[in-house]
């Protein structure tokens, strides 16, 4: 059974390219919105989400092998895993943001003092968040036998399109010179099972393209071009993860934090509840993990976060058919571990961020959501199509009552 196939680059770069996105959205929320300073979001808490992603990936690269042993196959798809999107807006917006604000309107409270109070209100969340999610694992495997594939798999790709593809369908219109490239390469290899140049991974020649005519655009001053370059390797360093029992430990009985419990717990919940919909999509696709392992690792993965530093819950991630569609099977998941080790402890993020747009690899997500979907149809009874459409509908309108709302 190979380490790595040709299909794990593809895979690859779809989910780094997803993560790369949540980190960036970490760095700018925490800045802007809780008051941390960039540096040591780069040094503490960036370190901290990437020890809770080597932790998950290994595993879930590990459990997927043994199930293609045990079964005798060579087509098995580890279990995407990742930061966990909703989680990290909401315990941005609704934890760590208001209790900066709360306590800068303190008399002789400094800025830097509010901020390290919602730091660590967040790591308190985040380490609750783990203990229900790997709690969950005892009871999830009831919970899913019981629900309808559905009821699971419809919320599932409700979520896709509001909240993973619609953005991005927005804005490849808004760069099309950038990003219609990409979509296409995409779509001619999977869905139109085209052969690309030199065998080349249709992701990778995704992200090189829209790079490529990123960087032409750039220079050449054009309008409609993306945002790249500036102090490039300004941010290059070594900073590895660091233990923050003290400071997690010191928040545990601080009224803050329970005054935040009533969007701490449920938020765990619907983390537990989005697990069982990845793993139900998996099966669906022909990969059955066992939900308890799956559940607990996850949990484990958010508490070793916020041990060291971070503020925001990991997460099995929706999208398993579109990367094994792809091709990819196991190697994709240590692909990201060890990607992820490298660009956050030598701080080449940043440096990430400034070369590669992001609109040359989010038509990557915009496929994943495109086979979600469809696989909400296709692995449910006929008669089951209305109820999927009714999935549908909560998500998209919460898609449009954000987009009122901002």
């Amino acid at each position: 059974l190979p380490w790595f196939v040709r299909g794990d680059l593809d895979g690859f770069f779809g989910l780094a390219v997803d993560n790369l996105i949540q980190f960036l959205l970490i760095l700018g929320l925490s800045v802007s919105l809780c008051g941390l300073d960039a540096e040591f979001v780069i040094s503490r808490i960036l370190p901290g989400a990437a020890v809770s992603l080597v932790v998950g990936n290994l595993f879930y690269a590990w459990q997927a092998r043994r199930l293609a042993r045990r079964q005798g196959r060579s087509d098995v798809t580890a279990l995407p895993f990742g930061i966990n999107t909703i989680s990290l807006f909401a315990f941005v917006l609704f934890v760590m943001a208001p209790t900066f604000q709360e306590w800068s309107a303190r008399p002789g409270v400094t800025r830097d003092q509010a901020a390290a109070v919602a730091w660590q209100v967040g790591l308190v969340a985040c380490l609750l968040s783990g203990i229900l999610e790997a709690a969950g694992g005892a009871i999830a495997g009831k919970v899913r036998r019981a629900t309808p594939r559905a009821a699971l798999l419809s919320t599932l790709a409700g979520i896709a399109v509001g909240f993973i593809s619609m953005e991005f369908v927005l804005k490849t219109f808004q760069s099309p010179l950038v990003a219609m490239l990409p979509l296409g390469i995409l779509l001619a290899r999977y869905l139109g099972h085209a052969r690309l140049p030199g065998g080349l991974p249709a992701g990778f020649l995704a992200v090189a393209a829209g790079t490529l005519i990123a960087w032409i655009l750039h220079l050449g001053g054009y309008p409609g071009a993306p945002e790249l370059g500036g102090r490039i390797f300004s941010s290059l360093g070594f900073y590895p993860p660091l233990p923050s029992l003290g400071p997690l430990l010191s928040a545990l009985g601080s009224p803050d934090v329970w005054a935040r419990i009533s969007i701490i717990v449920p938020m765990g919940l619907i983390n537990v509840l989005g697990s069982l919909q990845s793993m139900e999509s998996a099966e669906a696709e022909g990969d059955a993990f066992a939900t308890g392992p799956s559940l607990v690792v996850n949990g484990l993965s958010t508490i070793a976060a916020s041990c060291f530093g971070s503020c925001f819950p990991t997460t099995i991630y929706i999208g398993h058919p579109g990367w094994k569609r792809m091709g990819a099977r196991t190697g994709y998941s240590v692909l990201n571990a060890a990607f992820f080790t490298l660009v956050v402890f030598t701080g080449m993020i940043g440096s990430i961020a400034r070369i590669v747009p992001v609109e040359a690899g989010m038509a990557i997500l915009v496929w994943i959501a495109v086979i979600i979907v469809s696989q909400a149809f296709t692995a449910t009874p006929r008669e089951h199509a209305p109820a999927v459409v009714l999935g549908l509908l909560p998500a998209l309108a919460a898609w449009g009552w954000l987009l009122v709302e901002m």
